[in-house]
């Protein structure tokens, strides 16, 4: 049974420490397909998931990522990929500029909580080089990574960080 979404959204962590055991498939494609889920301006969906198992390859992606490497610990590595074409086509120089990164950051959202619904860990990565990961995974030129996402067991559960109070954030206007 998935948890109600409030405590979802509010339990959510990010992982960065995992336990060596592998993922199976059917959750990474529960994970994958929740991202497929995201909202998506005009439903263009210009998103492409890389999934990576290959422990050279992780081990790759963690030194293109500022040397972070939990991201080797991590069975599976998913790249969030920008479809530049498919949102160009979509919605010319804005949809490649702007709209794709807001779609591909909701579809990150959105496997971040299923991963959470699953009993596994993720972390939204976004200190990388951009060229190093494109040029490791032999990305096509229109495939533009914009989150690298490790999953899976927590070592351990992180503590809440906390968060800034409602009242610091929100404002009515009349």
């Amino acid at each position: 049974m998935l948890p109600d979404v409030f405590e979802a959204i509010k339990t959510r962590r990010s992982v960065r420490a995992f336990v060596q055991e592998e993922i199976p498939e059917a959750q990474v494609a529960r994970i994958v397909t929740a991202g497929l889920q995201a909202p998506t301006a005009g439903n263009v969906q210009p998103w492409f998931f890389y999934v990576i198992r290959d422990g050279y390859l992780r081990k790759k992606l963690a030194e293109s990522a500022l040397q972070q490497s939990f991201i080797a610990q991590a069975p599976v590595v998913i790249i969030v990929c920008a479809d530049l074409e498919r949102a160009r086509a979509g919605y010319g120089r804005r949809g490649e500029q702007l709209y794709c990164i807001q779609d591909t950051a909701a579809a990150t959202q959105n496997m971040l909580l299923a991963a959470h619904a699953l009993g596994l860990g993720a972390c939204w990565v976004g200190a990388f080089s951009e060229e190093l990961v494109a040029d490791l995974l032999d990305l096509p030129s229109f495939h533009r990574p914009v989150a690298v996402v490790p999953v899976g067991r927590p070592a351990h559960r992180p503590r809440d960080p906390g968060r800034r109070p409602l009242d610091a954030v929100y404002a009515e206007i009349d």
